[in-house]
């Protein structure tokens, strides 16, 4: 049985008009099943770009508009594979960017916590739920490389890793 392979990628910070993906972030979506996005689209027309290679589950963030507030919402509950997976963009006051992803599905049955908002690469596993943050594909503001993740999932089973890469091109 093939598993389902489902692209994460969050703060894609890309604007109008002109706008394109780096191409290691889309040789490295080729053939997902699905693509997760944690929210900071930033513009509309960047979600068609990730929707020609797969269909798309997402979460607004803070830097995006009403529209795509409107489209998506700022939470989300998936079921993936027969995975559970909470979808947030994770910004807001007070605590760190992963307590603040924590909190918002600490009373759901989840098995993964997907969030972004900090562009910092993050894998975690606390109480038996994986919090994830993929980083960011275009935008790595004090990483080192750019960034997104890869999500496996084979009867009832799953693998996440980060997938790296340094120029956009």
């Amino acid at each position: 049985k093939t598993p389902l392979r489902i692209g994460i990628v969050s703060d894609t910070h890309l604007r109008s008009g002109d706008v394109t993906l780096p191409a290691p972030l889309v040789r490295g979506l080729e053939g997902v099943d699905r693509i997760i996005h944690a929210g900071d689209w930033t513009h509309p027309d960047v979600i068609p770009l990730f929707e020609r290679i797969a269909p798309v589950d997402s979460v607004a963030g803070n830097n995006d508009g009403p529209d795509i507030v409107r489209r998506f919402g700022r939470i989300a509950l998936l079921e993936l594979g027969g995975r559970r997976i909470g979808l947030i963009h994770g910004d807001g006051p007070y605590a760190s960017t992963e307590e603040r992803a924590w909190r918002a599905f600490q009373h759901n049955d989840v098995d993964i916590i997907v969030f972004g908002h900090s562009h910092v690469p993050y894998m975690e596993e606390r109480q038996g739920v994986v919090l994830f943050n993929p980083g960011s594909p275009t935008d790595k503001r004090f990483q080192k490389r750019y960034s997104y993740g890869i999500l496996e999932i084979r009867d009832g089973t799953f693998r996440l890793e980060h997938r790296f890469f340094d120029k956009k091109d």
